[in-house]
């Protein structure tokens, strides 16, 4: 296994000065956000330290240039929309850029990209179906043309009252994914997986480990605390932020050396990003690198 970190905390740095800072703290690998240039929807959203517009091999060379000089690896490219918006335009053009994304990765010659398969909130997963089989397999047909591996992230994206009733991505749950992965068996398909999800949704987060570890492509190393005081005042039917919050590593409820190890016992070899959204560190940019380092220094134990 490699660690790593999602480059969307340090939104300031190019692609250089984030791949820089990797190796002198020792990371092996970078997840590069790969956002469309222009203004954020929602935080960590926006951020673009390659961008993959009308991505030249020139802009290739210089992405493995830049991995050479630093001996730092992409573990995946990063980009998180909704194709399945009810907005035509907005999921058109999630749509298009994601495509973008993936030709880019397969250019570079980093194969895989980070995702969300998207959702209408205001519908259940039945209704939201016919949908998603019209949207993703072309673009998974698209991943499989150019050798790419996609990994879905299992964030529910229900962070306010805007993403009422239930957010806006579909694969949340094992049930879900296989069914997702019944309608598309392809093995260009797979998973992002982030235990913290699970936490907060009071899932257990090992199991999946087991059952989808040959779909486990990539995994985001988020912690997460449960305030059980607010949590009995207002149950888990509130937003999610109501009563839980995102921490670095080792400052929540996670057992990471269990995790670790049951992604060991499962044969997994690929890459560990942490994703720092812990708010206690996002006041400045050496508050972020601190968080970084933090986080190094405590999952390095198990990697």
């Amino acid at each position: 296994m490699q660690l790593g970190f999602v480059s969307a905390i340090l939104p300031e740095l190019s692609l250089e000065e984030v791949l820089a800072f990797a190796a002198e703290t020792g990371f092996d690998s970078v997840e590069v956000m790969c956002w469309p240039i222009e203004p954020a929807s929602r935080r960590y959203a926006g951020v673009t330290h390659i961008d993959v517009t009308d991505f030249s091999e020139t802009q290739a060379d210089k992405c493995r240039a830049a991995m050479a000089k630093h001996g730092v690896a992409i573990s995946a490219l990063g980009y998180y929309p909704n194709p399945l918006s009810t907005d035509p335009e907005e999921a058109s053009a999630a749509i298009r850029h994601l495509r973008k994304v993936i030709a880019a990765s397969a250019r570079i010659g980093v194969h895989a990209v980070n995702t969300f398969v998207g959702r209408d909130r205001t519908r259940t997963v039945d209704q939201n179906w016919s949908r998603f089989l019209v949207v993703w397999p072309d673009i998974v047909l698209f991943a499989e043309e150019h050798h790419v591996r996609i990994g879905i992230e299992n964030c529910p994206m229900y962070f306010s009252e805007d993403e009422w009733p239930a957010g806006n991505n579909l694969a949340v749950s094992p049930a879900i994914w296989r069914r997702i992965f019944d309608a598309i068996p392809s093995e260009s398909l797979g998973l992002n997986y982030d235990p913290s999800h699970f936490v907060w949704q009071q899932m257990d987060y090992f199991k999946p480990v087991r059952e989808f570890a040959s779909r486990i492509f990539h995994v985001h190393a988020k912690d997460v605390r449960i305030d059980r005081n607010r949590l009995d005042d207002v149950g888990t039917l509130a937003v999610p932020l109501a009563y839980h919050q995102p921490k670095l590593p080792g400052l929540g409820e996670i057992d990471w050396g269990r995790f670790i190890s049951e992604l060991g016992s499962a044969a997994y070899q690929g890459h560990i990003a942490i994703e720092v959204e812990d708010r206690a560190y996002e006041h400045s940019l050496d508050a972020r690198f601190a968080a970084l380092r933090q986080s190094y220094r405590f999952l390095r134990n198990y990697v």
